[in-house]
């Protein structure tokens, strides 16, 4: 027989307190690596012209992100043999892609493109990411949106 006090709840075992502890920790755990891993696959990250250059003949055939401005004047050929450079201001790559790049790609804006610095100094790219800033400018009054398909136009 145990006494208490009317009234008073029975103290749970030490046992059950710290299994509730362990089970709290192990889903935080599990709630922390989903969230994590999630960031991970959702990040982009890239060389500049100048660190992949400073790589000297270790970065040739290594497939890397490359990231910068395209030069302005730089931009040759069609969509499908497109030559480009890029610059970080201080050092320039040039570029050679053979997957036309999107509408939005012109001189003067950040791109991003993956792919492989061969021997002779040219960045063979596989993808072309054109970097966009976050500014929404609204279309004119009666102006159709660009990306709105017209039916019969």
């Amino acid at each position: 027989m145990t006494l208490t006090r009317p009234g008073t709840p029975p103290v749970a075992p030490r046992r059950r307190v710290w299994g509730v502890v362990v089970g709290i920790a192990i889903v935080a755990a599990v709630i922390a690596w989903f969230v994590f891993s999630g960031i991970g696959n959702a990040l982009v990250y890239y060389v500049t012209p100048s660190e992949l250059l400073a790589r000297g003949t270790a970065a040739v055939g290594e497939t890397v992100r490359l990231g910068g401005l395209v030069k302005v004047g730089s931009v040759r050929g069609p969509g499908t043999d497109l030559t480009f450079v890029l610059t970080d201001e201080k050092h320039e790559i040039t570029v050679h892609s053979s997957v036309a790049p999107t509408t939005s790609f012109r001189e003067g804006i950040g791109a991003v493109v993956e792919g492989q610095l061969t021997a002779d100094g040219v960045f063979e790219a596989s993808l072309v990411i054109v970097k966009h800033d976050e500014n929404y400018v609204a279309p004119t009054n009666g102006a159709i949106p660009s990306q709105v398909i017209v039916p019969g136009g």
